[in-house]
């Protein structure tokens, strides 16, 4: 499953899960394994004890991975979500399309 259509950078609204209905920024994307982080959605607590004694211990909230297949990317020129075409350049440059408008991401 090495073929994201989503990078780093892009905005995206979840179609599933818990969050369902949120946008996005992506922060980070692993394509071997299908998954992507995006800020502000699936944020986890993880409870860190202390390093010294007589410090406590601390809070972490950070942002899990989710899977690719549950996220749908926001076309920047008509804000809603929209699948991606793939098309090439006269000088060879592969860009992408956004389906719902038919416009360069």
């Amino acid at each position: 499953m090495n073929k994201l259509r989503i990078k780093t950078g892009d905005t995206v609204k979840l179609l599933s899960g818990k969050d369902k209905g949120k946008t996005g920024k992506v922060i980070k994307v692993f394509p071997k394994i299908g998954k992507l982080v995006v800020e502000g959605v699936n944020s986890r607590t993880r409870f860190e004890r202390s390093k010294k004694a007589g410090e406590s211990g601390k809070k972490v909230t950070f942002f899990a991975s989710l899977s690719s297949s549950k996220v749908m990317l926001v076309d920047p020129n008509s804000g809603n979500p929209t699948r991606v075409a793939f098309t090439f350049l006269e000088n060879g440059n592969k860009q992408r399309i956004g389906k719902d408008s038919g416009k360069a991401i």
